[in-house]
C-alpha cells in the first residue's frame, strides 16, 4: 500500500506565495517522476510541473519562473514553491508519483494524492 499525502494549500493574495509538499510513504522501493498537477472548476487536470529521479525539471508554460519544483529523495518527499501567484493558478493540486514497491520491482504504479486546495484572491 502507497500513500501521498499533500499540505501547503490556502487561500492568498495576487503575487503572494504557497509551498506545497507531498510525502510519499508504504511499500516503497523506489520512485520514478514525482510531480504535480492542477484542475480548475470546470477544466481539465493539466500538468503544472514534474521532476524525473535524478532528470531535469519540466513546467506548464503559464509558471516558468513562478514556480519551482524539488525533490527530496531522502523522505520521499516532492515540493512546489509557487511565487507570484495570479488568480488563475486557482486550483486543486494534486502530487502523482511513479512508483515500484517492493516485491513488484517489474512494474510501476501512479499513486496520486487526494488534492489540497489553492486560491489566489485578487
Amino acid at each position: 500500500q502507497v500513500q501521498l499525502v499533500e499540505s501547503g494549500g490556502g487561500l492568498v493574495q495576487s503575487g503572494g506565495s504557497l509551498r506545497l509538499s507531498c510525502a510519499a510513504s508504504g511499500n516503497i522501493f523506489s520512485i520514478n517522476d514525482m510531480g504535480w498537477y492542477r484542475q480548475a472548476a470546470g477544466q481539465q487536470r493539466e500538468l503544472v510541473a514534474d521532476m524525473p529521479s535524478g532528470g531535469s525539471a519540466n513546467y506548464l508554460d503559464s509558471v516558468k519562473g513562478r514556480f519551482t519544483v524539488s525533490r527530496d529523495n531522502t523522505k520521499n518527499t516532492v515540493y512546489l514553491q509557487m511565487d507570484s501567484l495570479r488568480p488563475e493558478d486557482t486550483a486543486v493540486y494534486y502530487c502523482k508519483a511513479n512508483i515500484v514497491s517492493i516485491g513488484t520491482w517489474w512494474q510501476s504504479v501512479d499513486y496520486w494524492g487526494k488534492g489540497t486546495l489553492v486560491t489566489v484572491s485578487s
